[in-house]
């Protein structure tokens, strides 16, 4: 079952998404992902069996900011 997992970013507009994308696109394991711009805290939604390690790392060589957000409760 693919998971879920959230992120506080700095990924702010369209372009920034445009330029995450292609790193965000090689991470092994990522199904899909979005980003909300409109969130204050602007959230990376991936889904897949990427580890947050490998998020991580990709989403800060592109040159932004990442953090991981707590795990709802379910």
């Amino acid at each position: 079952m693919p998971q879920i997992k959230t992120f506080q970013t700095n990924i702010n507009c369209g372009s920034c998404v445009r330029s995450v994308t292609p790193f965000l696109d090689e991470v092994k394991g990522v199904t899909i992902w979005r980003v909300d711009v409109d969130d204050p805290r602007k959230v990376l939604t991936v889904e897949g069996e990427a580890s947050e390690a490998d998020i991580v790392a990709m989403v800060e060589e592109a040159g932004f900011d990442i953090e991981p957000l707590p795990t709802p409760a379910e």
